[in-house]
């Protein structure tokens, strides 16, 4: 089971992230730069993921089109099932993970962006997951179970 990297957005508080070509993952930390970047992460709040497949079916079931930047996700991936890696040990570019939990939308998400989004993404949100290794992830690496 692989996939990759299409985009990775990081930034201050501000309610849409910016798209950086790599990151750093740190341990138990999270992204260096992002505004969610611990001194120790809780579970499952140090990496979130979700699929360009899942943006590409909102929009082509409900005409609501958002952007990798506005599902406020830090990494865009690709060619991945991302609900399989719930419990499972997983690498992100250098970066090794572990999926915590669905990363389910929220309210905050869909006042952001538009109408329809927190309903339409129930169960493929994306992916909460812990960082376990450091490592760098850059746009184009590959995303993969171990």
């Amino acid at each position: 089971m692989s996939g990759r990297v299409e985009g990775i957005f990081i930034g201050p508080r501000t309610p849409i992230p910016r798209p950086v070509e790599r990151v750093r993952a740190v341990a138990g930390r999270g992204l260096e730069g992002n505004r969610h970047f611990y001194d120790e992460a809780p579970p499952g709040k140090a990496l979130t993921l979700i699929a360009a497949e899942a943006l590409e079916a909102l929009a082509d079931e409900t005409g609501v089109e958002i952007t990798g930047a506005e599902s406020r996700r830090n990494v865009l991936t690709r060619g991945i099932d991302l609900n399989a890696l719930v419990g499972v040990r997983f690498r992100v570019g250098a970066a090794e993970c572990v999926g915590v939990a669905l990363c389910e939308p929220c309210r905050t998400l869909e006042s952001l962006t538009r109408p329809g989004v927190l309903r339409r993404l129930v169960h493929r949100g994306g992916l909460n997951a812990d960082i376990v290794g450091d490592g760098e992830i850059a746009v184009g690496d590959p995303v993969e179970a171990l």
